[in-house]
């Protein structure tokens, strides 16, 4: 007799289980803590890119921004005037571990591709494309930057900028009506590279990206489930960016906290340039970008604030990469990170 209750019960189980999931629930058995009937734990990635995002106890959040590619665009630059590159551009200080400056370019590199392959286990007919932008670099550099590329079976490319390019464009005197050096020059010209190219080629999302942010192996599908979620919310449009900046905690600033997938995030209103965002936002505020590049402000990113304060640009807690600077710099590693365990991941 037990038996036969306990099959009329699970058949009956069955069926609800069916009517409730049809309705976009999701049945947890608290005695475990997992999801009927399949064998996931509460605490594992539940959400289903382009469909659905679940968080638990908050609920499902339908997508209706799915995100089908994204493309990222690393700024290289590993050689330039100075004798020394370990030095930071426009700096005299060192980086962290204080190694030459194609190390941190490589490691970048590697983060990018190792994270880009994880998010594939989730975003499976996602397009990906990594672009290096690379001004100055000598043969050798470029040589293993191109070996390391060709180790992935995603697209990948190098385009070695021409230094006349947007000479016309870039006034070499700031907005304080000084000269600016050869390499911030050379930066400027990436800027505009990695902007103009986002016009060109069709993606969704583009991620532009400096060539020292060390990221975590989850980064990149963190931030695209994230990006699908909060963009799904608001319905609107996001910037995010990787980083949980250390200035983030020397002021009391008013911030809103968002749910992603896995962290949290909170909106912050100054980034470096280097952040997520669609090719819509692109196409909106393409001529306040492009001035990023064209004229030296103080600070740089002046242009991309102002974007900031009409938009939503959020960052997690914890951080998803490690910016490698100098360790004391307010832009640089974030707090509470495992820093040395991330750098040692991505060892070339």
């Amino acid at each position: 007799m037990k038996n036969k209750i306990y099959s009329k019960k699970s058949f009956l189980s069955k069926i609800l289980i069916k009517i409730l999931r049809k309705f976009g629930f999701e049945i947890i058995d608290q005695a475990n803590l997992n999801i009927v009937p399949s064998n996931l734990a509460a605490d594992e990635n539940l959400s289903k890119s382009g469909e659905k995002s679940i968080t638990l106890p908050l609920g499902i959040t339908k997508i209706k921004n799915k995100i089908n590619s994204l493309t990222i665009i690393i700024r290289s630059y590993t050689f330039g005037d100075i004798d020394d590159d370990k030095v930071m551009l426009d700096q005299n200080k060192k980086r962290i571990f204080e190694l030459p400056k194609i190390e941190y370019t490589l490691r970048t590199i590697k983060s990018i591709i190792s994270s880009c392959e994880y998010a594939l286990n989730n975003f499976k007919k996602l397009e990906l494309n990594i672009i290096v932008t690379d001004d100055k670099s000598n043969k050798d550099n470029l040589d293993r930057i191109s070996r390391l590329l060709r180790s992935t079976k995603i697209k990948t490319q190098i385009i070695n900028l021409d230094e006349n390019e947007f000479t016309n464009e870039i006034n070499t005197k700031d907005t304080n009506g000084n000269n600016i050096s050869k390499n911030m020059v050379s930066n400027m010209r990436n800027i505009l590279k990695s902007f103009k190219i986002s016009k060109e080629i069709e993606s969704d999302l583009f991620y532009f990206l400096e060539d020292d942010y060390i990221h975590t192996k989850n980064a990149i599908t963190e931030m695209l489930f994230t990006y699908e979620k909060i963009s799904s919310q608001l319905d609107r449009e996001l910037f995010l960016c990787p980083a949980d900046y250390p200035y983030l905690y020397s002021n009391i600033d008013e911030t809103r906290i968002f749910m992603g997938n896995k962290s949290h995030w909170r909106t912050i209103g100054e980034t470096l340039i280097t952040f997520m965002t669609s090719k819509s936002m692109i196409n909106k505020y393409f001529d306040e970008l492009k001035k990023i590049g064209q004229l030296r402000h103080h600070p740089m990113e002046q242009k991309l604030h102002q974007i900031y304060e009409k938009e939503y640009c959020l960052s997690p807690i914890p951080s998803l990469a490690m910016h490698a600077t100098n360790i004391n710099s307010v832009y640089g590693l974030p707090p509470n990170f495992n820093w040395k365990k991330v750098w040692d991941e991505n060892e070339i």
